[in-house]
């Protein structure tokens, strides 16, 4: 449940329970602020700007939008279910979310801060990561599947076997 900006200066937790998100100052190694958001969240992510970062109400289906620059909660986006893991497309428009009771992504416009469409997966999405190139998303679900949307379609162009209970996603190089 930890986030990093573009630079590596600074860290953004998840911190589930509390339902909260700490900004930490990876540098001078120290908590900067710790803001309330909701009674439990879950995930985080930045956008590629640096000036939002988003995690998911467990309570609500909503997503909380901060505001790196103010250390608060800007917004909320009402979402189809309760949200997952998040991640933002490489050119900053878009934010795919997980949302496991579904078993879609929702796509949020940034501009708008609106659902704008939903991708069916398999079974319980969990985490969405974009490759470099930015022209697929990754989603692992629960059900055994790595979901590969096309990201200038917006439609899966496969399920990849990945074993129950898929989760965490990763790049290596």
């Amino acid at each position: 449940m930890l986030a990093l900006s573009h630079d590596g200066k600074r860290g953004y937790t998840a911190n589930v329970g509390p339902g909260t998100v700490s900004v930490l100052d990876l540098v001078g190694r120290k908590t900067v602020t710790v803001i309330p958001v909701s009674g439990k969240v879950q995930r985080i992510s930045v956008s590629t700007d640096d000036k939002l970062v988003f995690t998911a109400d467990q309570t609500k289906p909503q997503l909380a939008v901060i505001d790196t620059a103010t250390e608060r909660v800007k917004t909320w986006v009402a979402l189809p279910g309760l949200g997952y893991g998040t991640a933002p497309t490489q050119d900053g428009r878009w934010l795919l979310v997980a949302i496991p009771s579904t078993n879609q992504v929702a796509v949020v416009d940034l501009g708008s801060m609106h659902v704008e469409r939903r991708i069916e997966v398999a079974r319980m999405p969990q985490e969405i990561l974009i490759r470099p190139d930015g022209r697929v998303a990754y989603v692992s679900c629960a059900a055994g599947k790595v979901a590969a949307i096309d990201l200038e379609k917006w439609n899966v162009q496969k399920l990849i076997a990945a074993g129950n209970y898929a989760d965490g996603l990763a790049w290596a190089k």
